[in-house]
């Protein structure tokens, strides 16, 4: 079954309003991340490293939110396009709990449990190349 429009207006809303959070963390982040750097300037070794262990800190959330941010867009997209809660590998609807509990989800929950059962399966060595669990040591 479909999801009806009052429930797509509330994901879409929860969906903006998560967006909006990214953003403005986005945002506290970079100018706390120059604030940071002009007054460390001065410091000695031990304050600069510090400092660049925090940026990278920083440049870490940063990232993960950037792509929690591409899939909140992707989200409104289909939303627009009366896709949303359609799963990618099936083609069933996601259940209205998965979907509260990750607006952005694509898959429902059989094919991402299906999904991460292959992933747990196969891992990749130092050199990229894949293995089967019973290869790894």
């Amino acid at each position: 079954m479909a999801l009806k429009k009052r429930e797509l207006e509330r994901f879409k809303r929860i969906l903006l309003e998560e967006r909006e959070k990214i953003l403005n963390h986005l945002k506290d982040l970079s100018e706390s991340a120059e604030s940071d750097l002009e007054t460390s300037l001065s410091g000695d070794s031990a304050d600069l490293a510090s400092l660049e262990i925090s940026q990278a800190n920083i440049h870490k959330i940063g990232n993960r939110e950037a792509i929690l941010l591409k899939k909140i867009e992707k989200s409104l997209q289909k939303i627009e396009d009366k896709t949303y809660g359609e799963c990618l590998m099936c083609g069933e609807n996601i259940g209205i709990a998965r979907l509260e509990a990750r607006p952005v989800a694509e898959l429902c929950i059989d094919c991402k449990t299906e999904q991460e059962a292959k992933e747990r399966r196969y891992s990749t060595d130092d050199k990229g190349k894949t293995l089967a669990l019973e290869e790894m040591d």
